[in-house]
């Protein structure tokens, strides 16, 4: 593993699953971490659990553009720059599109894809500077639109869009550009997902024991990380999703249906 020892990293909604992991591997490699989240109290938590002044927390909803640029201003007052940024925060859905409102998938997008763009902005000046690295927490659903999930994967596909274009503007810079995607991963979004009326389910409809830890998650991902990999996809059901999404899109269609509807209904 490279030396992250005293590197300032952020990492946008780390107080739970992929991005609690992510704080607590970061802090054991030395690393100054930066995280927020929009629930103060499982932020409290994590600052218990995890008692350091290499740790940095602050309340913040990504979505909004005064908050995230505020969050980054903090880090950098505090610490003097950014080395490495990882937009992780994120929210799912599940609806149908034929009944799905509007308001669920502009949240889902705020957050997901203007979070991130917020979130970046703020720091760019300073990673460069740094030559350091900027990642998206992406998901399959990038690659592959699901269905009951029109808003998750429209705002995937944007984030993968508007990362390859910033790593193709930087290219040569010494900056690096990069963007996972998990599988299914354990962790709270599903619990957390919006339904079509922009409420949180408070259920996962999935197999949550069936899937790939957020720690592993996370480890994957500072590996990759450390490699500089220009992007990254877990688990073999995701790889295989990518693969036949792009070889055997209509293939494709027929499975992701299958797995997601049981006699015409949304199961999954």
């Amino acid at each position: 593993m490279s030396n992250f020892t005293d590197k300032i990293v952020v990492i946008t909604g780390g107080s739970d699953g992929i991005g609690k992991a992510l704080v607590a591997q970061f802090l054991a490699l030395g690393a100054k971490v930066a995280t927020c989240g929009r629930n103060e109290n499982k932020l409290s938590l994590l600052a218990t659990e995890f008692p350091s002044s290499n740790l940095f927390t602050a309340q913040v909803d990504v979505s909004k553009q005064d908050e995230s640029e505020a969050f980054i201003k903090q880090v950098v007052d505090n610490w003097g720059r950014i080395d490495v940024l990882i937009n992780n925060a994120g929210i799912s859905m599940r609806a149908l599109v034929s009944e799905v409102s509007v308001q669920t998938l502009q949240n889902v997008m705020d957050i997901n894809f203007w979070g991130t763009v917020y979130c970046t902005k703020a720091a760019l000046a300073s990673i460069q500077q740094n030559k350091g690295v900027i990642v998206g927490v992406s998901s399959i659903a990038g690659y592959r639109g699901l269905p009951g999930r029109s808003g998750y994967s429209a705002s995937k596909f944007a984030l993968n869009g508007w990362l390859e274009a910033l790593k193709t503007e930087l290219y040569a810079s010494g900056t690096h550009v990069m963007w996972v995607c998990p599988g299914f991963t354990t962790s709270n979004i599903r619990n957390a997902a919006l339904d079509k009326n922009a409420k949180a389910q408070g259920e996962s409809p999935m197999d949550e024991g069936a899937m790939m830890s957020s720690e592993d998650c996370a480890t994957h991902i500072i590996h990759a990380i450390e490699k500089r990999s220009r992007s990254l996809v877990l688990t073999f059901t995701g790889k295989r999703t990518v693969f036949m999404n792009k070889y055997f899109p209509a293939w494709a269609d027929k499975l992701v249906h299958h797995f997601f509807f049981k006699d015409g209904v949304l199961v999954k």
